[in-house]
């Protein structure tokens, strides 16, 4: 073992606060994310070397044991090819300041680098119909203190498209329910962009504002304890949510909706109203506009409405007849 090897615990360590930290100010949410990603990684590389954590080296952590951590994450972990994706891109940055920072290690950090993001199909994306998402504002029982968070949570995620991490961040200070109502909302990035709110979400936000503690930096959405709603509370009300909403429409009872879903929903009936792409880039806070694209492909309707344009010419129908025993084989794959 080298003295360069023995430097991971130090490399690691200079990697988040150097690197992360000081020279890219890397948001909060960048920082767990890589954070977790490590916790596992080192987890399932001490749990095959037999070392702890600390006592592991850069050639332990080599393009193999990355190879069977990623094989791990999908087949025992359950994580999707995204997240995979998202493991290996954290590894991979690391790997990148660790071969500038101690040149010796560049044929390790080489084999890694060279392990290719994993392709995935990517799904159409769901979204709810209008009565949907208003059977899923209406679902709690507004008479207590949580459904009445609730269902300001569910108006303000579909009103604003917000992520869940912006809803979750949201404070008092961000709300601005006056003469021009509208939200601050604090994306990606430190990226911020102002939301306007509808009538009818503005009044649900002045009855509930005095129900939590007014100063400006409590969270909009807090829990029992005060502490702001974590992402895992939001999906947790929104199931209660669908599952009663599901009463009046069956439908929602067979499809998994998440938060993310109320997004979609707001971005897909934007669309739906005529409102310009770009607009809708800008309202869910996406930097580049070819990202929203995926909405014009998710609708049917409007695929449908542009094809009523066109005549169909219905033409004879053609296929290719192969002439030779290798073309038939092709063919036939």
């Amino acid at each position: 073992m080298t003295s360069v090897e023995r430097a991971f615990p130090a490399l690691l360590q200079e990697f988040f606060h150097g690197r992360l930290i000081a020279q890219r100010g890397a948001s909060a949410h960048t920082i767990a994310s890589y954070r977790d990603t490590f916790t596992l990684f080192l987890g399932y590389a001490a749990e095959r070397t037999g070392r702890t954590p600390s006592a592991l080296t850069l050639s332990d952590l080599g393009a193999p044991m990355v190879l069977g951590f990623l094989d791990h994450l999908e087949a025992e972990r359950g994580n999707s090819a995204r997240t995979r994706n998202l493991r290996l891109t954290a590894i991979r940055s690391f790997m990148r300041y660790a071969s500038l920072r101690e040149p010796s290690l560049l044929p390790v950090a080489q084999r890694v680098l060279a392990i290719p993001v994993k392709r995935f199909d990517r799904p159409v994306l769901g979204y709810l119909s209008r009565d949907e998402i208003t059977a899923i504002i209406d679902a709690p029982d507004r008479s207590t203190w949580g459904g009445q968070r609730d269902s300001v949570l569910f108006a303000v995620l579909y009103n604003t498209g917000a992520r869940v991490s912006e809803i979750t961040r949201l404070h008092v200070a961000d709300v601005l329910v006056d003469r021009a109502s509208s939200l601050l909302l604090h994306g990606k990035g430190r990226k911020e962009r102002v939301v306007p709110l509808w009538k009818s979400t503005a009044a649900q936000l002045r009855r509930w504002l005095p129900r939590i503690d007014g100063t400006p930096d409590a969270p909009v959405f807090p829990n029992r304890a005060g502490k702001p709603l974590s992402r895992s509370g939001v999906e947790h009300q929104l199931r209660v949510a669908c599952r009663k909403a599901a009463e009046r429409h069956p439908s929602l009872a067979t499809r998994r909706i998440s938060p993310h879903t109320l997004r979609h929903t707001t971005a897909m009936h934007l669309l739906q109203s005529g409102v310009d792409i770009t607009v809708i880039a800008l309202w869910l806070g996406h930097e580049n506009p070819v990202t929203t694209h995926q909405y014009v492909e998710a609708d049917l309707a409007m695929k449908e409405a542009a094809l009523r344009r066109v005549d169909d010419p219905a033409p004879q129908p053609l296929r290719f007849t192969a002439t030779d025993r290798l073309l038939d084989f092709l063919e036939g794959l």
